[in-house]
C-alpha cells in the first residue's frame, strides 16, 4: 500500500495524506477518511519512511555504471554541487555496468548505511524492483523512469523520433539504427521506440535487417556499421544509440569508401565532447545531464526533509545540436532531379 493508493481509496490528495501521517494540518473530514482507509488496509508507515528524517551520517551514496563516462561525471557534478551546498558527502559505488554489482551496492548502502541513495542504473529488472521498495533509505532513479520510485529522466523517445525526422527531411529513405540493448529501458528500447514511430509516420518501412545491435563504445559501432552495410549496403543514413557509436561508424564509412554526409548522413545521442572535435562534426542531442544529477538530489533532499516520498516522475527535455553529418541532402532516386 503506498500513499497514493490511500489518497485514492479516501478520495483526497496525497499532500494531505502526507500530512496526516507527518502531523500536519488536515481538515477533520479528511482525516476521518484517511483514517479510515488505514484502518481498513492496515497500512502502517515503513521503517524507510520512519527514518527519512534522521539524516544522522550526512553520506549519500552514489550508485553509477560507468566511473569514467563523460555523462556520468556531468550527473555527478549536478548532484555533487547541490549536496554538497547542504552538508552531505558522496560516496561512489562504481559497478561497470554490471547488474550483480547493482544489486549488491543497493543491498549495501539499503540498511542504513547512508542517508539517501541516488541510482543511475543501467536497465532496470525485478530485482531491482524488490531492493529499491525494501530499501530503507530513500532512492531516486536517474535515467531510467520506473513508477515505484521517485526518478529524474531523459525524453529518449522524443528525442530519437525527431533525429529520425530531420534525416527523412533530408531526403533519406533508406535509415538504419545502431541501437544497444532493449533490456537497457532508456538507450536501448525508448531509442529504438522514437525511431519506429518516425518511420510509420512518415510510410517508411522498418526494415529488421538495418537495426543492429551493439554495444556503446566506438569499436563496437564500427564492427556494427560493418555488418550494416555489408548486408544492407543501400542505407543511406544511420541514427546511433550513442556519440560513440557514431563515430565508430563514421571510421568505418571512411574506410569502406563512402563518405559522411553525401552518402550516408549519420546522427547520434548524448552530444560529448569527440563530437564536436571529429570532422565532419556529429549532428546529436544535447542532454541536460548536470541538471539531471542536480534535480535528482533536490528531490531526495525533499524526501529527507518531509520523510515522505511522493514518487515524483520527472521528464527533462533536450535539444538537437545540428551540424556537418546530417547538412546534405541524399542525391537519390526520390530526389534527384
Amino acid at each position: 500500500m503506498t500513499i497514493a493508493e490511500i489518497a485514492q481509496r479516501a478520495g483526497v490528495s496525497k499532500t494531505a495524506v502526507s500530512r496526516y501521517l507527518n502531523n500536519g494540518y488536515v481538515s477533520d473530514e479528511k482525516k476521518r477518511r484517511i483514517r479510515a482507509v488505514i484502518e481498513e488496509t492496515g497500512y502502517t508507515p515503513s521503517r524507510q519512511a520512519q527514518n527519512l528524517r534522521r539524516g544522522n551520517s550526512q553520506t549519500i551514496g552514489v550508485i553509477l555504471p560507468k566511473i569514467d563516462s563523460e555523462s556520468i561525471s556531468r550527473v555527478v557534478a549536478g548532484i555533487s554541487q547541490v549536496l554538497e551546498e547542504k552538508g552531505f558527502q558522496l560516496l561512489l559505488a562504481n559497478t561497470g555496468n554490471d547488474t550483480s554489482r547493482e544489486i549488491s551496492y543497493l543491498n549495501y548502502f539499503k540498511n542504513d548505511q547512508v542517508d539517501g541513495i541516488l541510482f543511475i542504473p543501467a536497465s532496470l529488472t525485478r530485482q531491482h524492483q524488490q531492493a529499491v521498495i525494501s530499501s530503507r533509505v530513500p532512492i531516486v532513479l536517474i535515467g531510467q523512469k520506473a513508477n515505484y520510485v521517485s526518478c529524474v529522466y531523459h525524453d529518449e523517445f522524443s528525442a530519437a523520433r525527431e533525429l529520425t525526422e530531420i534525416l527523412i527531411g533530408n531526403g533519406r529513405r533508406h535509415i538504419a539504427m545502431l541501437g544497444v540493448n532493449p533490456r537497457d529501458q532508456a538507450a536501448g528500447e525508448a531509442r529504438y521506440h522514437g525511431f519506429a514511430e518516425a518511420l510509420r509516420e512518415n510510410g517508411l518501412k522498418e526494415v529488421l535487417a538495418r537495426i543492429v545491435q551493439t554495444d556503446i563504445h566506438m569499436d563496437a559501432g564500427y564492427e556494427g556499421c560493418r555488418k550494416l552495410l555489408q548486408s544492407c549496403p543501400e542505407t543511406d543514413a544511420v541514427l546511433c544509440a550513442t556519440d560513440t557509436i557514431a563515430i565508430g561508424a563514421m571510421r568505418y564509412i571512411h574506410e569502406s569508401g563512402r563518405e559522411v554526409p553525401r552518402d550516408i548522413a549519420l546522427a547520434g545521442i548524448g552530444h560529448n565532447r569527440m563530437s564536436e572535435i571529429i570532422a565532419p562534426r556529429l549532428t546529436t542531442v544535447h542532454y541536460y545531464y548536470k541538471t539531471c544529477g542536480a534535480e535528482a538530489a533536490k528531490v531526495l533532499l525533499q524526501i529527507l526533509g518531509t520523510g515522505v516520498d511522493m514518487h515524483k516522475q520527472i521528464q527533462l527535455g533536450y535539444r538537437v545540436i545540428m551540424q556537418e553529418t546530417t547538412d546534405q541532402p541524399a542525391l537519390n532516386s526520390d530526389t534527384a532531379s
